[in-house]
């Protein structure tokens, strides 16, 4: 039997466990981005890259902790859906936008644009495949994120020279928090306490600490000095 707790959050949230953590990291995403924003000290570039940065983030906790708290239909909730599976995309386009437009651009100005429009095109390339075939098997996606995640290594030899040590490596644990996530939801275990805490929780706790880490990277490294 679930915790008397857990049983009173059920009648408000359709997971409790798994909206809450979300919309806290909504909450932490606004707070970060208006912080970053104060760090720009007026540089466009920085509020540009920073605001894409933000905003993706807040879609997508906004747009899990919707689907994950309303008790809707079930046509609902594959629209609702359809707006999380955008939102993993945004974040991950998003959260490169920084590192493509602030760090690589300052390196070779070619290369940071050019990568900020090839994540952008292959983002919004998952998007459509995931909005047209939403029941598409979760590996496929699963993998298409991480993939999608790890294209930085294509630019690791520019990064490792335009940035301090300590920032490619806040930058890889990111990464790997992500990773070991999506990993958990493609094998969709552990699950701990069924109903209560299973894996999908536990892959939405790795995507706040991937999420933590690299802001933590943008707020130390990627503000003007």
């Amino acid at each position: 039997m679930k915790p008397r707790l857990f049983r009173q959050l059920d009648r408000y949230f359709h997971e409790p466990v798994n909206c809450l953590t979300h919309l806290f990291g909504a909450v932490l995403s606004l707070l970060g981005t208006i912080s970053l924003i104060f760090a720009s000290k007026g540089s466009v570039v920085h509020i540009f890259s920073f605001v894409i940065y933000g905003l993706s983030s807040i879609l997508l906790y906004l747009a899990s902790s919707a689907l994950h708290g309303f008790k809707v239909s079930k046509a609902k909730r594959r629209l609702l859906l359809k707006f999380d599976h955008v939102g993993i995309f945004c974040l991950i386009a998003g959260s490169y936008t920084p590192i493509a437009l602030i760090v690589l651009r300052a390196y070779d100005n070619v290369l940071g644009w050019g990568l900020f429009a090839l994540v952008w095109v292959l983002a919004g390339a998952g998007m459509t495949l995931k909005l047209r075939w939403l029941d598409l098997h979760h590996w496929y996606s699963t993998s298409f994120y991480v993939a999608l995640g790890w294209l930085a290594l294509l630019v690791l030899g520019p990064l490792t020279k335009a940035l301090p040590t300590a920032a490619l490596l806040l930058l890889m644990l990111g990464g790997l928090f992500y990773t070991i996530g999506a990993v958990i939801f493609g094998l969709q275990r552990p699950n701990f306490y069924p109903g209560v805490f299973a894996h999908h929780e536990l892959w939405h706790l790795f995507v706040l600490a991937g999420g933590a880490s690299h802001f933590l990277m943008m707020f130390w490294f990627a503000t003007p000095k």
